[in-house]
């Protein structure tokens, strides 16, 4: 009973070229994720050709025990085939006419990294970094995958590195490829409708029953949202109302429960994918979520979320039933006061703030019945989680320093306030967009945390080291330090697998990694010393599945 757990976070960033609005965005994407390859192979003159290993992908396998037909499926549910770029995509690359996508930077991509322009295979759409990270064009925006941590405040460290990734490859593709801005926004919606994911991913016994988890996690999941929600100027999916919500996601969620992630969104995905022993592991797909700028935020949207599995797994979870779970999401988003009340079955009429302090609560018993507070980073997740929660109950204004939508709250309502604006005032708008702006220099969270106005938890040097350096308790080490040192033989790469091309061997060496603790630092540290040869290295590695 600690927050210690498997975990990773993903994050779709929002992407654009002002100087060409209407740019083809999956385009856009692919720009971001072939600047960073060109950067890394500037930096360390080599950039392994590693692509995505699809083979243990299985997007349609149901945790309630069944597998969507595949025609069935919504496109974007097909996560198990590689994307490229389409012979559309391309025509629009090198039309130079208004509204298109510049003809240099086709011209670009096919002198770096193709002989054909008119060969989309060679554009980089997929990268395994050497942090053990995945970064990819997920449709039609770039993604962060983080690599797999053990504790919240490691999984905060290296989501913050995927920002600064995201925004040096911005950077280069501006001031060294010189194709003008582009621009990076950590953020869930357009405000016209669209709306895209900060997911969260979580390791769990298969042998607990998910129904009674998903029970469980959907009052938490409604309620969350008050100390790890972003904020918001707009209600309503196309931003119809005026006004400031908690959530950037809250109205684009529609069901309880499913296997979907982009249309009938459920507050509990059903995913059952676990990249790990199938017999042995569960991944919660957790996408009811914000993408915080903040690093406390992040901390305890993650923190408070593996006390409550704990507490599933203790079989100790409060039986909290909602009435309706997507209004009460939506009602609680839409009151910035934090005030509202939401009706649950047995009757009972209570705050947001009211719920998280039942969970609060038997999550703080548990944790004292097995000695588990003593443990540092637990003891904290609690004292957080409480303090954070008794000062939302008196002002929110109180967390402005450690939530991120109080902190925009805040910001905006004083610009509102001081100039006579309405909610719908444009400039509001465009202020919430400006929050995410991954930019230091032009973005408002930034200029905050510029202030001291913001509570971080990791310098920019630890964040530095993390842009660099994976993990060194979980297999993202290996994955991490495998692909940096042999760059020129990792050819394929997932979360649970590697695959190296061997001199002499005529096939592939695929090697699973199927226990996720194997390959930390401690287990395979003393492999990297033959580094000099490669088959060795990869003979030392087990053939067969690791924790199986």
């Amino acid at each position: 009973m600690t927050v210690k757990r498997f975990a990773g976070l993903e994050t779709e960033f929002g992407i654009l070229a002002p100087q060409d609005l209407t740019a083809n965005a999956t385009v856009l994407s692919a720009r971001l994720i072939n600047a960073h390859a060109d950067l890394v192979a500037r930096e360390r003159h080599h950039v392994a050709a590693t692509s995505w290993d699809y083979t243990d992908e299985r997007p349609l396998q149901d945790a309630r025990g069944f597998e969507m037909d595949r025609d069935q499926a919504h496109p974007s549910q097909l996560t198990d085939t590689p994307r490229e770029l389409t012979a559309e995509e391309i025509a629009l690359s090198t039309d130079a006419q208004p509204g298109k996508i510049f003809k240099e930077e086709a011209s670009m991509l096919a002198a770096m990294y193709r002989e054909d322009a008119n060969d989309v295979g060679h554009v980089r759409m997929n990268m395994v970094l050497g942090n053990g990270a995945r970064f990819y064009v997920d449709h039609a925006h770039p993604e962060y995958s983080s690599p797999e941590t053990l504790w919240p405040a490691d999984a905060v460290l290296w989501d913050q590195a995927g920002d600064v990734i995201a925004r040096r490859a911005a950077d280069h593709v501006r001031d060294v490829w010189g194709l003008g801005e582009l621009l990076v926004y950590k953020n869930n919606t357009d405000g016209k409708g669209q709306s895209y994911g900060a997911h969260e991913n979580y390791l769990m016994p298969r042998s607990v029953d998910f129904d009674k988890a998903a029970a469980a996690l959907i009052p938490f999941f409604a309620t969350r949202q008050v100390f790890c929600g972003s904020g918001r100027v707009g209600i309503g999916m196309r931003s119809g109302y005026p006004g400031f919500q908690i959530s950037q996601r809250a109205d684009f969620f529609e069901t309880e429960i499913g296997l979907e992630t982009t249309v009938r969104r459920p507050i509990v995905n059903t995913r059952d994918e676990p990249h790990s022993n199938w017999e042995k592991y569960r991944r919660l797909h957790v996408i009811i979520g914000d993408s915080n700028m903040g690093q406390v935020s992040t901390y305890l949207r993650v923190g408070a979320t593996s006390l409550v599995l704990a507490l599933i797994e203790a079989g100790r979870a409060p039986e909290i039933g909602l009435l309706d779970p997507v209004e009460a999401l939506q009602t609680i988003s839409h009151d910035p006061q934090a005030r509202a009340v939401v009706r649950l079955k047995d009757g009972r009429r209570l705050t947001a703030i009211d719920i998280q302090r039942i969970y609060y609560d038997a999550a703080a018993s548990l944790c004292a019945d097995t000695g588990a507070d003593t443990e540092p980073q637990t003891a904290d997740v609690l004292q957080r989680w409480g303090a954070t929660l008794d000062a939302l109950a008196r002002d929110p204004f109180e967390v402005a320093s450690t939530v991120d939508w109080v902190a925009k709250y805040q910001l905006l309502s004083a610009y509102r306030d001081r100039n006579g604006l309405d909610w719908d005032d444009p400039r509001l708008a465009m202020m919430d967009l400006q929050w995410s702006d991954l930019r230091s220099d032009k973005g408002l969270f930034f200029k905050l945390a510029g202030r001291g106005r913001v509570e971080r938890l990791f310098d920019d040097a630890a964040i530095e080291r993390a842009v660099g350096n994976p993990p060194e308790d979980t297999r993202a080490y290996l994955r991490g330090r495998a692909v940096s040192a042999f760059p020129d033989h990792v050819v394929g790469a997932n979360w649970d697998a590697l695959s190296f091309s061997v001199p002499g061997r005529a096939r592939v060496q695929r090697r699973s990694l199927m226990d996720p603790y194997w390959g930390s630092r401690a287990t395979v540290e003393k492999l990297f010393e033959m580094q000099n040869d490669i088959a060795e290295f990869v003979d030392a590695l087990p053939r067969g599945d690791r924790g199986a």
